[in-house]
């Protein structure tokens, strides 16, 4: 026992909840020896930790089994997964008959696109140059990838909500005093939802508390702006859209890929997530909106030419998932591209549903499918993860306010209007993931083959 104890006392025992693990404990060789020169239990160590990191950055389940697998070939042995929304259990077997098992947890779930660009160019380089990588150069490649790939500060990821929940609204029918109000509300309750994020609040909490905020800010910003500028009782209507930041779009779309593929236990963690952060949100704006005796109601008619309309929506369905793209932590190029898709896509369903007299749902479904071919168009030309671009451009079109008025017409007992407004969002949400399932089918063959 005495002679342990020395070594026990170097070990770092991390005092989390869901423990962190040092990685480089798994690893007795020394730094220097190759890759494929290295134990199972190294080996398969490494695929743990390259599938745990894209789990990290909100990807869906076939993206991380890909990349492990990938991964896995490269150092001759085979790799069997099975992946949830925050983990992966996963057994490497090798041709000696032995095998190796791992269970890796996450504590949270976020969505960091900038790092998962990273991952994606490592996984390529792994694939061509593991016959001369070495542990070390791996190890210090992956912490750099963990080190420079942070999320933007506080700031940006509020005045990124500001900008994104102002222009959404603008997008649902309201005007310069909604998206006013709406800029500040989103902005102070999204910073106050980071602060608190830094500290490690649980999920429920930061976002009840944001989203309290939010709308109480929004009702200030209106309260001013009726006793100074006179504005209609009307533009407190635009409320919702103060707290549209919280929308969980890489889950939502992400949960209806993974179905797709059969990855069930994904896929249906994925939805539980996203209907949990939904419920919370609009259960919260509801309390909010009957104390301050709120209730949804129709914003001021907006009195602009069609054609003006349209070229004020491609303005800010660019502005608006340029914010969702920053949210998600990607690199200013990346949130440009989607942009640039999300104007046309989200444009494109408008203008088919005002214009044309096309059901949303399947307007819906046709703004993802333009949005998804375009990604698939843009991505051979630029690089980027392809979820990277397609989701912030049609996260934009996710019901919020549907959402948002059921659940209000639930809580006051109005079943049937709620269950009105629950229908059409259900549709919608339903027809967005399938929309870009169509465009993956018709574009990436390694996607449509099940094998």
């Amino acid at each position: 026992m005495e002679e342990n104890e020395p070594q026990i006392r170097r070990h770092h025992i991390s005092a989390s909840h869901h423990m962190k693990i040092q990685w480089k404990e798994f690893f007795k060789s020394p730094d220097d020896t190759l890759i494929k020169d290295t134990t199972l239990v190294e080996k398969g160590s490494l695929v743990g930790r390259i599938g745990i990191m894209l789990l990290e950055c909100g990807t869906g389940a076939w993206r991380v089994r890909d990349s492990m697998n990938t991964v896995a070939r490269a150092l001759d042995i085979t790799c069997s997964v099975d992946i949830g929304l925050i983990s992966i259990e996963y057994t490497c077997f090798d041709i000696n008959n032995k095998s190796y098992s791992q269970t890796l947890t996450l504590p949270t779930t976020e969505v960091n696109m900038n790092k998962l660009n990273k991952m994606e160019q490592f996984i390529r380089q792994f694939e061509k140059n593991n016959d001369r990588l070495s542990i070390g150069a791996i190890h210090h490649r992956l912490n750099e990838i963990e080190r420079h790939t942070a999320t933007y500060p506080v700031i940006i990821a509020a005045l990124s909500a500001g900008l994104a929940c102002g222009s959404f609204i603008f997008l649902l029918g309201g005007g310069l005093p909604e998206m006013i109000c709406t800029f500040f509300g989103a902005l102070v309750g999204n910073y106050v939802r980071g602060e608190m994020s830094k500290r490690k609040i649980t999920l429920v909490a930061k976002i009840a508390v944001g989203v309290a905020i939010s709308c109480a800010v929004y009702f200030l910003c209106f309260m001013l702006g009726q006793k100074l500028l006179g504005w209609n009782h009307d533009h407190a209507y635009g409320y919702i859209g103060a707290m549209l930041y919280v929308i969980p779009g890489f889950p939502f779309i992400t949960s209806g890929l993974d179905m797709s593929k059969l990855d069930m236990r994904s896929g249906l963690e994925r939805l539980a997530y996203a209907i949990l952060v939904i419920m919370t949100a609009t259960m919260v704006g509801w309390g909010v909106a009957i104390s301050l005796h709120l209730t949804p109601g129709t914003m001021p008619k907006l009195n602009l030419t069609p054609t003006v309309l349209t070229v004020c929506r491609v303005i800010a369905s660019f502005c608006g998932v340029f914010g969702f793209s920053v949210m998600f932590n990607a690199k200013p190029q990346m949130a440009l591209v989607a942009a640039l898709i999300g104007a046309i896509a989200n444009t494109l369903r408008l203008s088919l549903v005002d214009y044309n007299h096309v059901p949303a749902a399947l307007a819906a479904f046709i703004g993802s499918l333009l949005a998804g071919l375009l990604a698939s168009f843009v991505r051979e030309k630029v690089g980027f993860p392809r979820i990277a671009i397609t989701v912030p451009a049609i996260v934009i079109m996710v019901p919020g306010l549907y959402m948002y008025r059921a659940v209000f017409n639930f809580g006051i007992t109005n079943i049937n209007v709620g269950a009105y407004w629950i229908m059409n969002a259900l549709m919608i949400v339903v027809a967005l993931p399938i929309g870009l399932l169509t465009a993956r089918i018709l574009t990436d063959a390694k996607w449509r083959h099940a094998d």
